[in-house]
């Protein structure tokens, strides 16, 4: 381990893991182990899912679902604010193009 690295200790679903992560990203470990923790109680506490493997499974299939869905809001946010500024931009330079023509 380098020397920048902290060694973290999270525990999750009454396990115990140490984790090697950057010193200034410890906090947000600490963040991430209690959201995931929860999110693993949840599935657990429905009872649908049996074992603390698949626990993890659909713990992580469920947070990649809501993440790619999260990317693909953003994006289509993104692509419509780049429409909208290239339609402006366009307006612009057209109105600045007959305005330099109404100069001549």
């Amino acid at each position: 381990m380098s020397q920048d690295q902290a060694r973290v200790s999270v525990r999750i679903m009454e396990k115990e893991y140490v984790v090697a992560c950057p010193y200034d990203e410890r906090s947000a470990l600490l963040d991430a182990a209690e959201f995931l923790n929860v999110r693993m109680r949840e599935i657990r506490d429905s009872g649908k899912v049996v074992g603390l493997d698949r626990i993890a499974v659909m713990a992580a299939l469920n947070l990649a679902h809501e993440f790619l869905k999260t990317k693909d809001r953003e994006s289509k946010v993104d692509n419509g604010a780049g429409s909208r500024v290239r339609a402006l931009r366009e307006r612009v330079e057209s109105a600045l193009g007959k305005s330099q023509q109404l100069d001549l």
